[in-house]
């Protein structure tokens, strides 16, 4: 087997994966499933929503082309499970780590992809119900919320006051 087909392979399935998440978030999650996903939407006490049954979802494919790859020795099954994996892990990481914070890890970052992630994921949140959200995407950031971010160091950069009136003269 050719080693960085495998890797192609699963390089390529860990980019699909957004275009799959985007789209499960954005009609299954917020659609027929938002019985589901509506608690991560509201602030609650505890550690677990309902919201993650999903991860449960998620990984029921990544868990069986692995397993069914491994067994029947077809390699490309075994490279789009763990691409899957991969993706999941990296969801983890960004969703429930950096974004929530549901674990106190890297509480502190000034990473400009990290601060423009947590942006368009607020802008997410600020809709409490199904209708009428946006940035349903995981990983990837608009390019509005990158240059909102980038502006925002540009105004903070400066080393005068910024000011918010005029002064009068």
């Amino acid at each position: 087997m050719d080693i960085l087909l495998y890797i192609l392979v699963l390089l390529g399935t860990f980019i699909v994966m957004e275009g799959v998440t985007w789209c499960t978030h954005k009609f299954v999650m917020h659609g027929f499933l938002w019985y589901l996903h509506k608690d991560h939407h509201k602030v609650q006490p505890g550690i677990f929503e309902k919201n993650d049954a999903f991860s449960i979802i998620f990984a029921v494919p990544s868990i069986l082309l692995i397993y069914f790859g491994t067994y029947d020795d077809v390699w490309w099954q075994q490279a789009i499970g763990f691409g899957i994996m991969a993706y999941g892990f990296a969801y983890f990481m960004v969703h429930d780590v950096i974004i929530h914070q549901r674990f106190k890890w890297f509480t502190k970052s000034k990473s400009t992809y990290v601060r423009a992630i947590r942006w368009a994921h607020k802008m997410h949140h600020k809709h409490i119900d199904k209708h009428d959200g946006e940035s349903f995407g995981f990983l990837f950031v608009n390019k509005k919320y990158w240059d909102k971010v980038r502006r925002d160091d540009k105004l903070m950069a400066g080393s005068k006051k910024v000011e918010y009136a005029p002064e009068a003269e």
